[in-house]
């Protein structure tokens, strides 16, 4: 083992354990232990910008800027009176509601927008109720992981495997659909003992939510109308992104750019509404990550998965679909699926079918529930809460989120068995 090693991993222990412990702020952590990786000769900086996946920050940027003006119309309280009011102002039912709508507009849109435009609304039924966002927030994450799960477009590592495998959205739909639909009613039905006591709300204001004008909610017709029509025509870009060209970052800023000039938004306005922190902590992830791939760490255990199972397609599959859940959760999905597919992509040579590339697709999608920096979407909802004066740790997410994933793995190991190794 070299220096350059040692060092790299030391960098990385101690990077994961700051954000793990909260010593500092997770940005701070995560912008200093990738610095650390390039001032300390890990990784150049060419590489370590290279690593920077600015396709999600940009997209991230973009909507985020397009969530805020559109915040101003007041249609979020539309939307979350009209929830209200369907769930009758029960707690429960708010939360499979919710839930619900994340999940499918994951799978049509992708996880990381989705939680971008929900977050507001559960925000604001949350205060209503003068309850804490967090069982709301936090099944929200659940549900955006296991509902992009189905999509090609739906989660960022399903977009880099269906574009490395050839796999299109109809391939993903058949396959993935049915284990998301089956995971998400699970976790819906167990999610009411997972937040047992968190769930409850005065029946007084439960009343006054239900009691609530949701016309009068709309504050701004105009720009309501205006903003509509530029967010359908962002939507529909992210749909044929592919046939556009043009990579959902773009489409995303191009979005925002139309609705600030058409709001007459001024710049300095529009990008207050910019999760900064959160962003910044991406930036720093990407740098930190590029530092653990090029001291060899994930090659090292994927050389570790054929050692071990001889390239046996059961036992392969099998591992491959924890080690990624596991490993999704450590270093954020995104980078460690880039860094997985030539691997994948040898050891499916041969192969009866395309067994690996969806056990490695589950892997990242539902490992990204267990930590709260395992999927972009985690860490939006988590910024969002932290803003709001409701911050989420790491431990704390970590109680929720890591027996879903168990839970949901234990599934989907079945799934993967029955479906492409019988």
């Amino acid at each position: 083992m070299t220096i350059e090693v040692v060092v790299g991993l030391a960098i990385f222990g101690v990077t994961y354990l700051l954000i793990a412990t909260e010593r500092i702020h997770k940005t701070l952590a995560a912008m200093a232990g990738g610095i650390a990786m390039v001032l300390l000769g890990i990784v150049s900086q060419e590489q370590a910008f290279e690593e920077i996946d600015f396709n999600v920050i940009f997209l991230l940027a973009g909507m985020m800027i397009l969530a805020g003006i559109i915040r101003k119309t007041g249609v979020f309280g539309w939307i979350a009176v009209r929830a209200a009011r369907f769930a009758s102002g029960e707690p429960y039912r708010i939360l499979v509601v919710l839930s619900v709508i994340t999940a499918v507009a994951s799978a049509l849109l992708d996880n990381v927008t989705t939680v971008v435009l929900v977050g507001p609304i559960t925000i604001f039924l949350a205060a209503r109720l003068g309850m804490n966002p967090f069982p709301f927030l936090m099944s929200e994450i659940l549900a955006s992981n296991i509902g992009g799960a189905s999509t090609l477009i739906g989660d960022p590592p399903n977009i880099l495997i269906g574009s490395a495998a050839g796999l299109d959205f109809g391939a993903f739909l058949v396959n993935m659909a049915p284990l998301s639909a089956i995971l998400l009613v699970v976790y819906l039905l167990a999610a009411r003992w997972l937040f047992r006591g968190q769930l409850e709300a005065d029946p007084a204001l439960r009343e006054s939510l239900l009691e609530l004008d949701e016309s009068e909610m709309i504050t701004n017709p105009g720009l309501l109308r205006v903003a509509l029509i530029v967010l359908g025509l962002t939507l529909v870009g992210f749909l044929f992104h592919g046939v556009l060209h043009l990579e959902p970052a773009t489409i995303a800023l191009a979005g925002a750019v139309v609705l600030m000039l058409l709001a007459r938004e001024s710049p300095d306005e529009a990008l207050r509404e910019v999760e900064w922190p959160t962003l910044f902590f991406f930036i720093g992830l990407f740098m930190l990550v590029a530092g653990v791939i090029e001291i060899g760490l994930i090659d090292a255990v994927a050389d570790a998965i054929f050692e071990l199972t001889g390239g046996a397609l059961a036992a392969t599959s099998i591992l491959l679909l924890w080690m990624s859940a596991i490993l999704s959760g450590i270093v954020d999905n995104i980078p460690y699926t880039a860094t997985m597919i030539p691997v994948v992509t040898q050891l499916a040579e041969g192969q009866p079918n395309d067994g690996l590339w969806w056990a490695l697709a589950i892997g990242a999608d539902l490992g990204g529930n267990a930590t709260i920096i395992g999927a972009s979407a985690n860490v939006i909802l988590a910024g969002m809460a932290e803003r709001e004066g409701h911050p989420i740790s790491f431990v704390r997410f970590l109680k929720y989120g890591l027996p879903v994933t168990l839970g949901t793995m234990v599934i989907a190991t079945g799934y993967v068995w029955l479906r492409y190794l019988l």
